[in-house]
């Protein structure tokens, strides 16, 4: 079984290397099925190896014929199967669906036509083969049905290319979804399994891609790529032994204002541990004295309006600007001030806010909405940009330029040289206070250790993302932003 791979698809590009196998390679669709089936069969007793009743749940697609190519296989070397179809026989239309249907029959495997009657599945394991990647509508009743049944067993679930009821191409859940132990997923990672729902959903993630061509994937250029640690990290630089803290630059933050001074704390003290020289911060008069107390590494300075940010701004490297920012006159005062600035710089929070009210393009920033703030920033809503994520990351950094970090379950990352990139790791316990800001200061801290713009952002997303995972170790819940501290000094240095 091949690993995951790194390049992410949608249901098109999937058609079209489907397509190509069969028109240039002389494979048939009844051969991607029986793969399909033995491979999934293969992960069935990889991982739940003292599973022998298993029922699987078949819907009248070629994701049913999937399913009923498994089960045909774990019948035949003694496990107990029952086949659940979910629709009636004449709606199996594709030949190699029919094809496999038939073996089913032909051994003597018992199908039920699935109905809302059937309240208890004696199995060890459930195959979860209703919908694949084709599935664009809300699930019919009866699949919906289904799926109830099936979550409300607390038995394990294994999902075929991708769980029943998730939009392959935006992680949406369409009426209703299977919640997976593991899914394994044909050909190529679809995109929506790293993102919304479908990465809440999809439990562990397989990909196998069906002993296909490499030159078939070469051929149908990916949609994006899932974001790995190994392809950025080689951008930050070793130090030699004569090495001092001016060639690890230096990053202003600009933000705090009155009630928000932890913000640009945390911003500033990730920049450091991911190895900025020098860190100031530029913030409201009435903390600026508070704000290093627990870290004298920082420097602050309060400012009463952007006439004394000149001498700060001319030795900053890189500009953080927004992490408890506000939007009073105070703080538009600075950000009409600091945005014209040459330097590269990081946009969050309420800098994003401002932004969206004085919209403008630089090709020399990084912005890092969440949700509800690339909502304002597109004057949509906020259920509009989770529908599909991909393209509201596009369109943000389209109409504003630089590199754009929408995050989120599946934060995505795009800019003008290089494929979107998807980060799937990280966990619920970082949907706290403060998490954004660590983020922007750990983009600023590699920013100033001259890594490239769009390499940064990969780098920094995908380092925050490990140090959550390394800190929920303990428990995701009750998981704080400075948590990560220590694990993001740990990542810099291996």
């Amino acid at each position: 079984m091949s690993s995951t791979q790194g390049n992410l698809y949608q249901t098109d590009q999937i058609r079209q290397i489907e397509q190509l196998a069969m028109q240039s390679c002389a494979i048939t669709a009844h051969d991607l099925m029986q793969r399909s089936g033995l491979t999934a069969f293969e992960c069935l007793r990889e991982y739940w190896p003292k599973a022998k009743k298993i029922a699987v749940f078949c819907g009248t697609g070629n994701n049913g014929g999937d399913g009923f190519v498994l089960a045909e296989l774990a019948y035949a070397r003694g496990y107990i199967v029952t086949i659940y179809l979910i629709g009636s026989v004449d709606r199996i239309t594709s030949e190699a669906a029919i094809a496999a249907f038939k073996a089913c029959k032909q051994a003597d495997i018992p199908i039920l036509l699935f109905n809302s009657t059937i309240t208890n599945i004696d199995a060890d394991l459930i195959v979860d083969a209703i919908c694949g990647i084709g599935l664009q509508k809300p699930l019919r009743d009866t699949a919906v049905h289904a799926v109830q049944l099936m979550q409300s067993q607390s038995l394990p679930i294994l999902s075929l290319d991708i769980p029943t009821g998730i939009e392959a191409d935006t992680g949406e859940v369409l009426g209703a979804a299977i919640k997976a132990n593991a899914t394994i997923t044909f050909i190529a990672v679809k995109i929506g399994l790293l993102m919304s729902a479908g990465l809440a959903h999809r439990g562990k993630l397989i990909c196998d891609d069906l002993a296909l061509p490499a030159e078939l994937f070469e051929t149908v250029k990916p949609i994006a790529e899932r974001l790995k640690i190994k392809t950025y990290r080689s951008f930050l630089k070793s130090r030699s032994r004569d090495w001092h803290k001016g060639l690890s630059g230096h990053v202003l933050i600009i933000g705090s204002g009155p009630g928000f001074s932890g913000a640009s704390r945390l911003a500033a003290e990730a920049a450091l541990r991911v190895g900025a020289g020098l860190v100031t911060i530029a913030t409201h008069p009435d903390h600026a004295a508070l704000l290093n107390i627990t870290r004298p590494e920082i420097m602050c300075h309060g400012v009463h309006d952007a006439t004394e940010l000149q001498p700060l701004l001319d030795k900053a490297k890189v500009i953080i600007i927004g992490p408890g920012l506000t939007q009073n006159d105070w703080a538009l005062n600075l950000f009409n001030k600091v945005i014209s600035q040459p330097q590269p710089m990081v946009v969050d929070a309420d800098g994003l806010n401002l932004l969206a009210t004085h919209p403008m393009q630089h090709k020399n920033w990084v912005l890092t909405p969440h949700p509800g703030e690339a909502a304002r920033l597109l004057h949509t809503s906020t259920q509009d940009i989770q529908s599909n994520r991909l393209a509201a990351a596009q369109k943000i950094q389209q109409q504003y330029g630089g590199t754009c970090v929408l995050k989120g379950a599946g934060t995505i990352i795009t800019s003008p040289h290089l494929l979107p990139s998807v980060c799937d790791q990280g966990n619920a316990g970082m949907a706290t206070a403060g998490m954004g800001d660590v983020l922007s200061g750990v983009i600023g801290g590699l920013l100033a250790q001259s890594v490239p713009m769009e390499q940064a952002t990969r780098l920094g997303v995908v380092w925050h993302a490990i140090a959550g995972d390394r800190a929920a170790q303990e428990g995701e819940r009750g998981l704080l932003a400075m948590d990560l501290m220590p694990y993001l000094r740990q990542l810099c240095n291996e």
